[in-house]
């Protein structure tokens, strides 16, 4: 019995979802899809294990909003009244965790542990989540903001002795209707009786005993499943590496658990386990327009100063613009055909075999940021991984403009440009953006 109840159990709760990165490169320029979500696997005989799915995709038709999206299907108090929830930003599950009497709830108890008391886990508490393949951990926080259930017994008009009107039968049976919850829980709206049920969902602000006590001897109760709503607190995805993330967190339930439903009441399971699998999906793409590949350095105003009155340049650059979409973090270096330093790439002249460096920096458009949170401009960039500069958005970039900056310096112009000689010099420089920061 008890296996065939845990296969049923963990049937109920699979809930699954996930999503394979996709990576895509072309000239150079990496473009990277990354994602978040929340998981919880199987049920057992004395635990019960839900899951909890939420995942972060970039928007590029709401760029501000940078935040993970709960993925769950809802179900339970949420499920039948979605604004209620939206409103509040509120989730609801319900699991098959009934609670039992284990003996009578007699009239007037004196204490609200012999009667119906409800106390949740409402204050937020911390879990780990980790990246199932670089380790990295982030903090998710959670709270449960209600509770509610459908309690059942005997006929309630039999119990309070006679009348015909079942809605006031139950209210007599308690001293006050469900629909009403006891302080510190709050009013949710929700009330649905029978003969012998009713149906309740109680809003949780903060932590405390919620107490019903009954006026008549009530000779067996039992809550038919628990309904709990929650609230979410999950890190900046931005921040984080695209991937899988995943992490759980257990509450105890029973008699002075994190769910306590006082001493007379008994659970069918004695652990609740929210799974939580986050999937980040993050984008790095840069569009340069045709033809942006091939740069050619001038001077300022051209070559026809130098042509016509033999003024010597004082620089020779080129601007060279691009569009770029962001979600994450990102490095930029060179790679180079000719080197002179360790440091920057060179242009080469075969005829006459001299090398000139050429200076290399970017500017990125506002929303992306040094690690120091500090706007990018003209920023210098190097060879190589070890010389790569780091980059990461303050909010989703999409399809911004920026601008490479190649520039050869006056000192090294006064060496390229000689009267009667003329000189070719190229080079291959490669610009990479690399969505892989370790």
């Amino acid at each position: 019995m008890r296996d065939a109840r845990a296969k049923q159990l963990s049937k109920w709760c699979g809930y699954h979802w996930g999503k394979k990165m996709k990576q895509k490169a072309s000239q150079h320029l990496r473009r990277v899809g990354l994602g978040v979500v929340l998981t919880v696997y199987g049920a057992s005989v004395w635990a019960m294990d839900v899951s909890i799915q939420a995942s972060f995709r970039p928007d590029s038709a709401n760029p501000q909003q940078n935040k993970f999206k709960n993925d769950t299907p809802p179900s339970g108090y949420c499920a039948s009244y979605p604004v209620q929830c939206s409103d509040n930003d509120m989730f609801s599950l319900r699991v098959p965790i009934q609670f039992n009497s284990r003996a009578p709830i007699e009239a007037n108890h004196p204490s609200p542990r012999q009667g119906a008391t409800f106390k949740v886990p409402a204050q937020w508490r911390d879990l780990s989540v980790v990246h199932e393949a670089t380790g990295e951990s982030e903090t998710v926080r959670v709270r449960i903001a209600g509770i509610g259930s459908q309690y059942v017994t005997e006929d309630v008009i039999s119990l309070v002795g006679g009348g015909s009107d079942y809605r006031l039968a139950h209210s007599q049976l308690w001293g006050a209707s469900w629909v009403y919850a006891p302080a510190p829980c709050l009013y949710s709206g929700v009330g649905l009786l029978g003969a012998t049920s009713y149906g309740f969902f109680w809003k949780t602000p903060i932590e405390g005993s919620c107490d019903k006590q009954a006026r008549y001897d009530v000779p067996w109760l039992r809550y038919d499943y628990l309904d709990f709503a929650y609230e979410l607190f999950t890190p900046n995805p931005l921040s984080m590496s695209a991937g899988r993330y995943s992490g759980s967190l257990t509450y105890s339930v029973g008699p002075n658990g994190d769910f306590d439903m006082g001493d007379v009441m008994q659970p069918s399971d004695s652990a609740l386990t929210l799974n939580f699998t986050l999937e980040v999906q993050h984008t790095l793409k840069v569009e340069i327009p045709p033809g942006g590949n091939r740069i050619e350095l001038v001077p300022q105003g051209g070559w026809q100063a130098w042509l016509t009155q033999g003024r010597k340049p004082t620089r020779l650059f080129r601007d060279q613009t691009f569009n770029v979409s962001s979600s994450s973090r990102f490095k930029m270096s060179l790679s180079c055909q000719y080197v002179v330093n360790p440091e920057t790439c060179a242009l080469n002249d075969r005829v006459s075999n001299h090398y000139v460096p050429i200076n290399v920096s970017v500017t990125l458009p506002g929303g992306l940021v040094d690690q120091a949170s500090q706007p990018v401009n003209r920023r210098p960039l190097r060879r190589g991984n070890n010389g790569a500069a780091i980059f990461q958005p303050s909010f989703y970039v999409d399809r911004k403009p920026g601008t490479l900056h190649f520039e050869i310096a006056q000192d090294q112009v006064d060496e390229m440009i000689k009267p009667n000689v003329g000189r070719t010099y190229s080079g291959r420089v490669t610009v990479i953006w690399d969505s892989e920061v370790g």
